[in-house]
């Protein structure tokens, strides 16, 4: 068999799928492992580069293939599909990720250790239990709302919920609905428990980590969206500028350009949902705070008076960003522009 320069793994639950290639990109196979099949597979090859989908098992078959002497290189999805010919196969996927490794300018996803992949549970965790307790809490709300029991919506609300709901004896809620009334508060109280073990955890790490605590200087960042940003980005520095990583962030327009024409559109709403969303949370709390109490970027003022609120606070969040990208990549710490004035 000729010598073997790259293989293609479309990643299964039981069944996977290898194509493999030589230099000149002639195809030397393309078969089917079962999962038990895998290492034993890449143990008997010389090194190569090994490419593969980014999802939810690449990084541990990234890791495993690797420490075999393998060159392991995760695509994200979207850049493999275009090279899909014909048709929607594990072989024509096999096919199409071998080739799309092969292009210079299709950048691949870092393999991410055991311990980052565990940050990263962490955090969405939380964000699961998050979600199940809006989901609770709506589920309250709207059942208290058929006895014509109601507060105001929003978390921030939910103890006036609470104290709308009358005595037990109290006859205008039947006995059956009292106790479904009385299950979903227990549900409630278990997840707020949960989330609140879980965002100890996230202080106490913040703590002894120097990164997270020069991330928190910025304002609009929080010690949850520092350790978002750990978790998420464990190498800053692959991107190319700060314009790289907020462009990857996907808070930057999309372009329509063509000729001598340029076009922007919306946001591109690309890379990490998660984080795109904290920055922009975090941008509305300094815009509320700004309108309130005034603020001393000048930057920040001429925005304000001349672009909708939402617009700006997008604004806001991609410079958030890049001085996140700066702080991780550069070092030092964080000036607030009335420092940078008087300098």
């Amino acid at each position: 068999m000729d010598k073997i320069a790259t293989i293609g793994l479309d990643i299964a639950k039981q069944v996977f799928q290898v194509h493999g290639a030589d230099a000149q990109g002639a195809t030397l196979f393309n078969r089917k492992l079962r999962r038990s099949e895998v290492r034993p597979f890449f143990e008997k090859l010389s090194p190569c580069t090994v490419a593969m989908e980014a999802c939810g098992s690449a990084h541990y078959w990234g890791r495993e293939i690797s420490a075999l002497g393998h060159e392991v290189r995760i695509l994200p999805a979207q850049y493999v599909k275009p090279f899909v010919t014909r048709g929607k196969t594990d072989a024509a996927d096999a096919i199409a990720i071998s080739q799309a490794v092969k292009r210079p300018d299709i950048r691949s996803v870092p393999v991410k250790t055991a311990e980052q992949q565990a940050a990263t549970m962490v955090l969405r965790t939380r964000t699961f239990f998050v979600r199940q307790r809006a989901n609770a809490i709506n589920a309250l709300r709207g059942f208290m709302a058929e006895f014509g029991l109601v507060a105001d919506r929003g978390i921030a609300n939910f103890g006036k919920l609470v104290t709308a709901l009358p005595e037990r004896a109290d006859a205008r809620i039947p006995p059956a609905a009292r106790m479904m009334l009385d299950e979903i508060l227990a549900e409630i109280e278990t997840l707020t428990a949960r989330i609140q073990r879980i965002e100890e955890q996230i202080a106490a790490h913040a703590k002894e980590d120097e990164d997270i605590r020069r991330l928190t200087a910025v304002p609009g960042i929080g010690t949850l969206t520092a350790s978002a940003f750990q978790a998420h980005v464990p190498d800053p520095g692959s991107f190319k500028s700060a314009r790289h990583f907020s462009a990857w962030l996907g808070l930057t327009p999309k372009q329509n350009s063509s000729g001598e024409k340029s076009r922007s559109g919306r946001i591109s709403r690309m890379g990490n949902g998660e984080l795109r969303s904290l920055l922009y949370i975090g941008a509305m709390g300094v815009l509320s705070a700004a309108r309130r109490f005034g603020t001393r970027s000048a930057w920040l003022r001429r925005l304000m008076d001349r672009r909708p609120l939402r617009v700006v606070a997008v604004a806001l969040a991609n410079k958030t960003a890049r001085v996140v990208w700066a702080l991780l990549v550069k070092g030092g710490t964080y000036r607030a522009p009335a420092e940078l004035a008087g300098k």
